[in-house]
């Protein structure tokens, strides 16, 4: 039976995770919905809804894989675990080509690099997305093909007794495919990092050309790019938390007992579910159907409420 800090923790982790699931697929129906009816759809927000769409699977793989972990399911959560990996790596290849985007289009250099990089990136938006679907199923492929191999190779020498043989392979295997796993995580993780702190440098650069000119800070331009500095800076932050987390898990530098281990899945995902927030607050397309979706809450209980008052009024008249 889990301890009572234990069971705290896995209830926040399972709200966060509907939460997060809630939240992305209100972002993936919101501009879904737009992309069918419109038959096209900027390139900042096709990356944005590939992106929700994603993190609602990895959110869903991870609160899958936990809990049938907790009841013993071995067998099914290694194949939730080949589903994760292939999940997690379009997720950070969408989150390097989504801070790459926003890189290019608002950061204002003027190296020749740039301008033409504004020019290209749009059009090979489809193509982006296609080749991070295409590399993450290769990723994908490759470590659970690897896996099953070595997993058989182990199980057919312990059988005919060569235990030492086996405990080698599995070394050689752990060194060998564990580069691969985590140069598949660095390199989208770079690409991020890379972008977003070019981007945090151009805003603050312009920012300090804006106070010189208008020192007032309540200038609406001034204000927004500080609130775009303050989001960048937290979603880094947590960004870069979470990759720490997934490669101290993949290289098991440190074991966890059980009721740390929630509290590890729960910080680790935090970051992901305030980034899809942030999505959300920033965009004034999804802002606005946020908006009209909770104004029109209220008013549909008060129409169904009325309608039962009027029956029951109905009912009880001669």
């Amino acid at each position: 039976m889990p301890s009572s800090l234990t069971l705290i923790f896995m209830v926040i982790f399972l709200l966060e995770s509907l939460a997060a699931m809630s939240q992305n697929g209100f972002i993936v129906v919101v501009l879904g919905r737009e992309w069918v009816r419109c038959r096209t759809l900027p390139s900042g927000d096709m990356i944005v809804s590939c992106l929700a769409a994603s993190r609602f699977c990895l959110h869903g793989m991870a609160l899958l894989s936990n809990f049938m972990s907790l009841f013993n399911f071995c067998s099914q959560v290694s194949y939730l675990g080949a589903l994760w990996e292939f999940i997690n790596s379009l997720t950070f290849w969408l989150t390097a080509w989504l801070a790459a985007f926003y890189c290019v289009k608002i950061s204002s250099f003027s190296h020749p690099i740039f301008f033409w990089l504004k020019w290209r990136l749009s059009r090979s938006v489809p193509r982006l997305l296609l080749g991070s679907l295409i590399i993450s199923v290769v990723t994908g492929i490759s470590s659970v093909s690897g896996n099953i191999i070595l997993m058989q190779m182990i199980a057919s020498l312990r059988s005919h007794g060569n235990h030492t043989l086996a405990d080698r392979i599995r070394t050689f295997s752990w060194h060998f495919f564990l580069p691969q796993d985590v140069l598949a995580m660095s390199i989208p993780f770079l690409l991020f990092l890379v972008s977003t702190l070019l981007l945090m440098f151009s805003l603050c650069w312009h920012l300090r050309q804006m106070r010189a000119h208008r020192p007032g800070p309540h200038d609406p331009s001034t204000q927004a790019h500080t609130m775009a500095l303050k989001s960048l800076t937290f979603f880094l932050v947590f960004y870069t938390s979470y990759f720490l987390s997934l490669i101290i898990t993949v290289m098991k530098i440190t074991t966890l007992q059980d009721q740390w281990h929630w509290a590890w899945e729960m910080v680790t995902y935090a970051g992901i579910y305030l980034h899809s927030s942030i999505l959300v607050l920033s965009s004034p397309k999804l802002r606005k159907a946020l908006k009209m979706r909770l104004w029109k809450a209220p008013e549909k209980r008060w129409f169904i409420a009325s309608i039962n008052i009027n029956n029951q009024y109905q009912q009880t008249s001669p």
